[in-house]
């Protein structure tokens, strides 16, 4: 597998050097703790402001942010916005985007389950509401074929995850518990050892036999099976319906409660960007790849973007029911939660962590159904 043949993929070693620069430069998140952020020019649309003057987004240079990506692009969210300015950040992980949101820097921003939950627990709720998903799937277990691992037994293996206590992380903790395997969640030591380490560090840990394997979402997947990778668990058949949330979309509460009018055109453009996405994939797919060409000067090989692309599912429903079982998980793990905390977070703790109000009204005026919060929404007057 690591030897440089070619039989299958003649240009490997390029196709590894152009990803690992491409993640270098711009990172997927997930975990990473670079402080770096890639600023872009502002976009200005036509016709009067909506209550503020500008608005500033943060997302990912990735697959699961791909409504962001192609929504500014495209010029969904300035058409939607009008006269106000639209700025946006593309950040290397969920951690700068966390503290540029309390930072008052961005307003809102496209995160994983982890950062989001992790940030409105440790502030109290005061930090931010999620007001839609972005993004379902797009996770998996990929081992190389010749560590030595069965069907699904990884025992004895090198595991990468890109952070601890991370969205990704906890999955995999939580899956080797089912296999009646032992882990410590805090050391990564056990039947498996657990490697916590950054995404773009993964692929080439991978290529050099450092780590046999990796719990990661894409491109980083699809880049290990292009390296010889087998798939050894897709995370969404883990899930009922093969759904969970793997990105979502959160605002800053004092935002939200100054201009509910610009979040709801913030989410018109981003329910327009998943209907284009939809109706025109491989034209979707290829703008999402010049944005990401435009912002780190690399594009995403072609074949790697298109296996990417199959196992991510973009919508605005924000699955609340699985970003839940993702909390009770990392609860029995005793992973995520305020610092010196004795357990993880609870449905009670994360009550109020959802504001599903702007989104479903856009929803109504599209002729669709509204999404649930299970449970975990903002309390509204009379209700």
């Amino acid at each position: 597998m690591r030897t440089a043949d070619g039989a299958r993929w003649p240009v490997r070693a390029p196709l590894v050097l152009l990803l690992a620069m491409w993640l270098a430069v711009a990172g997927c998140g997930y975990g990473s703790r670079a402080p770096d952020v890639a600023a872009v020019p502002e976009y200005a649309g036509s016709g009067p402001p909506l209550s503020a003057e500008s608005v500033s987004i943060g997302y990912f240079a990735n697959v699961t942010h791909a409504t962001a990506l192609a929504g500014v692009r495209e010029g969904f969210f300035t058409e939607e916005l009008g006269g106000t300015r639209l700025r946006t950040q593309v950040f290397n992980g969920g951690p700068a985007a966390l503290e540029a949101l309390n930072a008052g820097a961005v307003d809102i921003a496209w995160m994983g389950p982890s950062p989001a939950v992790n940030g409105y627990l440790r502030s109290g709720g005061r930090a931010l509401r999620i007001v839609s998903g972005a993004a379902s799937g797009g996770v998996a277990l990929v081992v190389d074929p010749d560590a030595g691992a069965g069907d699904t037994d990884v025992r004895g293996l090198r595991i990468a995850t890109p952070e601890a206590g991370n969205t990704q992380d906890v999955a995999l903790l939580h899956w080797i518990r089912q296999q009646g395997w032992e882990v410590d969640p805090r050391t990564g030591r056990g039947d498996v050892t657990v490697v916590r380490q950054s995404v773009k560090e993964i692929p080439t840990s991978f290529r050099r036999g450092a780590i046999d394997g990796a719990w990661v979402p894409e491109p980083v997947a699809a880049l290990l099976v292009a390296e010889g990778g087998r798939v050894v668990v897709d995370e969404a058949d883990l899930w009922e319906g093969g759904e969970y949330v793997t990105a979502l979309v959160v605002v800053s509460p004092s935002f939200l409660a100054d201009h509910p009018d610009v979040v709801e055109a913030v989410l018109r453009g981003s329910a327009r960007t998943n209907t284009w996405l939809a109706e025109h994939p491989r034209e979707g797919r290829a703008s999402v790849n010049r944005a990401i060409d435009a912002l780190t000067g690399r594009p995403i090989d072609e074949d790697v973007l298109a296996a990417a692309w199959a196992r991510v599912r973009l919508g605005d429903d924000p699955l609340a029911a699985t970003l839940a079982e993702q909390a009770d998980r990392a609860q029995d793990l005793d992973l995520l939660g305020p610092e010196g905390r004795s357990r993880g977070p609870s449905a009670e703790d994360l009550r109020g962590v959802f504001d599903l109000r702007a989104l479903n009204r856009v929803r109504a005026g599209l002729g669709e159904p509204p999404v649930s919060d299970a449970g975990l929404g903002v309390a509204v007057d009379g209700g």
